[in-house]
């Protein structure tokens, strides 16, 4: 496993030297690893985490990156499990038809399309659609549901060959996967050749602004390369020849950032002023200065050491602590507090790809959530806190037995079923 991880010495934007540090989680296993129940008990491979500003754009990002084919060639995370992102899908593609005009003569094209739970809304709405993701399983089942996908990583020569085929896009969504893409710069050439010239392209990033607030350090994990502000981003995509016209900020993942954007020049669609409002709120927290980013360091230590205390008094008191959601997110906080299946039973999830498995590096068991009513722990810890209200409703029974949830970010709270 010695040939995962990539050095890092220079911006993947700009090639200046990374020197400033915002936060080093230390050495931590690939997230979504997840590790058999007969593997051997040996320890889960790991490596470093180390995240750094670059003095001169302001591209967050992490020092070493891990090879995308050491984790995304299979996938864990079925984006169909999640109620609140079937919701959200929903909601965009009937603003995306209605706004940009899209009818069965367009292509609506996703980059990192997953189960293509979002192409479906489209397809729905009789809108041509591909999808394009590198991860054998999901796109497996993608295509199960009627979704055409194409099994691949995206980049310039796969929009180069998916052009000369004729394939370019009037929508092009890339929702949660630019963070993931060591090769930044190959990747958005890749949007400006897979772009019609009059299309729109419609990126969702998770917003280092709403990081730094939320205290998200858990955020951090290999597959996050990258932690976008639309200060830098704006920039990134100016370098191909893509204008930002408008910007949204959304609640998902703790607060994420829509970019809207075009080929410059095309003069197709005028500028918002939210773009500008944006990145005056940025400018205005401090963004534009990399010894910001630093509070980074002061949250993980923080929410960490709230975590380690609770687990510590619960074992103590011999109660019962069970996890919900065996989320990246999850891996990053269970191991970076030192909890193992000691001290947390097992981690509940939806999602039959997860259940049988063990979390990466703690080994603590993923099993369906039924197990919950049989085992009726005291506390639920809630891991992927970003829809901690879903999972809450969905397991409002453990107040039966007086159980209450544990929501470790940004303070720990514990909250009654």
């Amino acid at each position: 496993m010695a040939d995962v991880m990539t050095p890092q010495v220079a911006c993947r934007f700009c090639a200046a030297g990374l020197t400033c540090e915002a936060c080093d989680c230390g050495d931590q296993p690939l997230a979504n690893s997840l590790v058999s129940m007969d593997a051997p008990d040996v320890p889960d491979p790991r490596f470093p985490l180390r995240v750094m500003v670059c003095s001169a754009c302001l591209l967050v990002q992490l020092e070493q990156a891990a090879d995308p084919g050491a984790m995304f060639t299979e996938y864990s995370y079925m984006s169909s499990v999640s109620a609140f992102w079937r919701d959200h899908t929903a909601r965009f593609s009937a603003m995306a038809v209605d706004r940009f005009g899209l009818t069965a003569e367009s292509l609506v094209m996703e980059v990192g399309s997953n189960d293509g739970t979002l192409l479906g809304a489209f397809a729905g709405r009789g809108i041509p659609i591909l999808g394009i993701d590198p991860a054998a399983n999901v796109t497996a089942e993608a295509r199960r549901r009627g979704v055409p996908t194409l099994t691949a990583f995206f980049g310039e020569r796969t929009a180069t060959e998916l052009a000369a085929g004729g394939r370019q896009a009037d929508l092009l969504v890339a929702n949660n996967v630019l963070a993931h893409a060591p090769a930044l710069m190959d990747f958005v050439r890749g949007f400006a050749r897979a772009l019609k010239p009059a299309g729109v392209l419609s990126i969702e990033v998770p917003h280092v602004l709403a990081m730094l607030k939320g205290a998200q350090f858990d955020t951090i994990y290999h597959e996050h390369v990258f932690y976008f502000s639309a200060l830098v981003l704006r920039k990134v995509l100016a370098a191909v020849g893509l204008a930002v016209f408008d910007v949204e900020t959304l609640p998902t993942h703790g607060g994420s950032l829509r970019l809207l954007a075009q080929h410059a020049g095309t003069g197709q669609r005028p500028a918002t002023p939210a773009l500008d409002q944006v990145i005056k709120a940025e400018i205005d927290a401090g963004l534009h200065r990399p010894e910001s980013y630093r509070i980074l360091a002061d949250a993980a230590a923080r929410v960490v050491g709230g975590l380690r205390a609770f687990l510590d008094q619960a074992r103590a008191d011999g109660a019962v602590v069970a996890a919900y959601g065996a989320a990246a997110k999850g891996t990053m906080l269970l191991n970076a507090a030192g909890a193992d299946s000691e001290t947390i039973v097992f981690v509940a999830d939806a999602s039959p790809l997860k259940q049988g498995y063990r979390m990466p590096g703690c080994r603590i068991p993923i099993v369906a959530p039924d197990r919950l009513k049989a085992v009726r722990p005291d506390f639920l810890l809630v891991l992927p806190w970003n829809i901690a209200d879903e999972i809450m409703e969905a397991t409002r029974f453990i107040g039966a037995w007086s159980g209450q949830f544990v929501i470790p970010s940004p303070v720990l709270r514990v909250i009654a079923a």
